[in-house]
């Protein structure tokens, strides 16, 4: 288990790329150096000040997509996870400004209702020697400084990607303390999260992530699922594309754009927006009780950036499934993103969260 930096009040907030950088070279300077499977979080890395708009503004082509917003080059694979085996390792291709231009918006629509009943079979579950929370598909680590100061209690969170970039962001970045003051300590894993077993999670309190369900396959859902009930236990899976998308003003193009990106999130057998209906029916069917909880995006002027960079991503993964919309599409991108930087346009992009309450067994922590 891996060393943290004192308790403090102050949350950390997530670094860009700059800034971790520098707090990585701090560490080699000192002859720390970073693995694959853990990683030590250090108190110059939790001191670094954070940007988002230096993050943001880096060295980009104007108008181009962060990589993340928009679809990847390999059809049905998200960046942070690798989810099957399809050949040589690949570059990673979510930025992690991307991750730090959405995490502000991910906290806000989080579904703070289904804390109490987690809370509630935290409190209940055997022993005490503090939570074992795996977050998985964990990019820079948002889901955990949301999370963990919302929890009493000690923490040890271990947070899996297969980008070992964005795995140190949220090493660096990992929170020092629960709600109650008690300790956090993180470590990091590279591998596989869609090979999850019962084993695998042996000892765990709870299972996190974020953005990752529309991303599976109903099989890979099932593998979940069923490595969560097998060890009993609860799972929190957040920010589930739910496939609506509301645009005010509205324009006549919207519910094309909108079918068929919803068609591209469903491509190679991925469930994109059936995803937390296949999910539901897989953790109720091995017996855990599940809640859902609607966490939509709202965007309006002061999300301008994230509102212009999801605007790209969205027609752009909609052209990618219909190339015959391209033109059209390119006009309306271009209406959208007038109206967007006028501060005219707000944009509810709506997600939804599921907390899966296992029945307990005897390898819960």
């Amino acid at each position: 288990m891996n060393r943290t930096a004192q308790a403090s009040g102050r949350i950390p907030a997530q670094p860009g790329p700059r800034q971790a950088r520098i707090a990585g070279s701090a560490r080699q300077e000192r002859g720390v150096g970073m693995q694959d499977m853990n990683a030590v979080v250090t108190e110059e890395a939790h001191a670094v000040p954070v940007n988002v708009s230096d993050a943001v503004t880096g060295p980009q082509e104007p108008g181009a997509v962060i990589p993340g917003a928009g679809p990847s080059a390999r059809p049905g694979e998200r960046a942070t996870v690798r989810l099957r085996e399809t050949g040589p390792e690949e570059p990673a291709r979510y930025a992690p400004e991307w991750l730090e231009l959405r995490e502000p918006a991910d906290a806000d629509a989080r579904a703070h209702d289904l804390l109490d009943p987690l809370r509630i079979r935290l409190a209940n579950l055997p022993g005490k020697a503090g939570l074992v929370i795996h977050d998985l598909g964990c990019g820079t680590g948002s889901m955990g400084r949301w999370l963990a100061p919302r929890l009493d209690g000690a923490q040890h969170w271990i947070l899996h990607d297969r980008d070992p970039y964005l795995l140190h962001f949220a090493a660096v970045a990992s929170p020092r303390s629960a709600a109650d003051g008690s300790r956090v300590t993180v470590e990091t894993r590279r591998g596989d999260v869609a090979r999850l077993t019962p084993d695998a999670l042996r000892g765990a309190s709870l299972v996190t992530a974020s953005a990752l369900l529309d991303v599976l396959t109903r099989e890979e859902i099932e593998t979940l699922a069923e490595a969560c009930t097998g060890a009993g236990c609860p799972a929190l899976l957040t920010l589930s594309v739910a496939g609506r998308v509301e645009l005010t003003p509205s324009h006549p193009m919207d519910a094309e754009i909108a079918e068929a990106f919803n068609a591209h999130q469903r491509r190679d057998g991925l469930l994109g927006p059936d995803s937390v209906t296949v999910a539901c029916e897989a953790f109720s069917e091995r017996g855990a009780t599940v809640r859902l909880h609607p966490s939509a995006w709202r965007l309006g002027p002061d999300e301008s950036q994230l509102t212009a960079q999801w605007l790209r991503g969205w027609v752009g993964a909609a052209v990618e499934q219909r190339p015959d919309l391209a033109a059209r599409a390119e006009r309306y991108l271009q209406d959208r993103l007038a109206a967007c930087e006028a501060g005219e346009l707000h944009a509810v992009v709506h997600h939804s969260d599921l907390l899966a309450l296992s029945r307990p067994t005897g390898s819960a922590a």
